[in-house]
């Protein structure tokens, strides 16, 4: 029997939807569901489950211990801050007719896709406090009371950590800045200058409003990196000297304590906050819209 060209079109489409709807059902929204009903359970992972109801989320939220860490998930957010402000920077410099720029572009891209492992090996020698690379140039350009034991101290270890992250990420964001600076049509600037804008008013008039939405999509890729921060201080610090994050404090309760139920409540109340925040801002930049 032979088909007609819509049924054709309809069985291929049907057909390329149906194998990803079916992953992802699988392996996201299955486990989801799944996370779900072991928020309600004590268990350990091994032995028979008991229905405890809503006391793992009391715990929660009566234990600072577990909410407390997020404290140090805002040295990320900040750092994530600062992280887009130098990759728009830098996209914009590297945008221009630089001499060279293909070769800046490849040096600030490549940290992002090191692997995290050797990221970490390299900044501990950065930080080491007796040969540190760090203290070492301090020393060498005469400022050598600065020197600091960076991951050993609470004031700073954080701060370092944060940096880290940014230093890895930047280049993503600074790429994907290029493609949406590479797609504003050059006569938006070349109708500037004719005008007499300077080069601050043609970024805020013309490239700002035409990278709106791509700014917005990094914001909020930092906020929720910054919630979900996880294999950089795990690597780097496995949680010592207060370096913990919501979602290392997840996995130590579920796996290192076994306590699947508690740890599964956590990992549902980060989903919901990282929900909420994305919703807070979806409302606020549809307003900004309306506008």
């Amino acid at each position: 029997m032979t088909m007609s060209y819509r049924t054709q079109r309809t069985v291929i489409l049907v057909s390329f939807l149906t194998v990803p709807l079916i992953l992802l059902g699988m392996f996201s929204y299955y486990p989801a569901v799944h996370l779900v009903y072991y928020s309600f359970l004590q268990w350990d992972g091994l032995t028979d489950k008991t229905f405890v109801g809503l006391r793992n989320y009391k715990e929660i939220v009566t234990n600072a211990e577990y909410f407390g860490v997020l404290r140090n998930n805002l040295y990320y957010f900040a750092g994530g801050l600062l992280q887009t402000g130098f990759a728009l920077y830098f996209a914009v410099v590297l945008n221009t007719r630089l001499r060279g720029r293909n070769v800046f572009r490849v040096i600030l891209f490549l940290p992002y896709i090191m692997h995290s492992v050797a990221i970490v090996f390299m900044f501990q020698a950065l930080y080491n406090s007796q040969y540190g690379t760090l203290n070492g140039l301090l020393d060498a350009i005469g400022f050598g009371n600065l020197r600091h034991d960076w991951l050993g101290d609470k004031d700073t270890v954080n701060y370092a950590l944060a940096f880290v992250s940014m230093w890895k990420y930047m280049g993503l964001s600074m790429v994907i800045f290029l493609g949406s600076l590479q797609s504003i049509p050059s006569d938006l600037y070349e109708a500037a200058r004719i005008d007499g804008a300077s080069a601050m008013q043609q970024f805020w008039r013309i490239t700002m409003p035409s990278i709106r939405k791509v700014l917005e999509l990094l914001l909020l890729l930092t906020l929720t990196g910054a919630l979900e921060a996880f294999e950089i201080p795990y690597i780097m610090m496995l949680g010592a000297n207060g370096t913990d994050t919501f979602i290392m404090k997840t996995v130590e309760v579920a796996f290192q304590f076994q306590q699947v139920g508690l740890g599964s409540a956590m990992a549902v109340i980060m989903l919901i906050i990282v929900l909420g925040f994305v919703g807070l801002q979806r409302l606020l930049l549809r307003g900004g819209d309306d506008a």
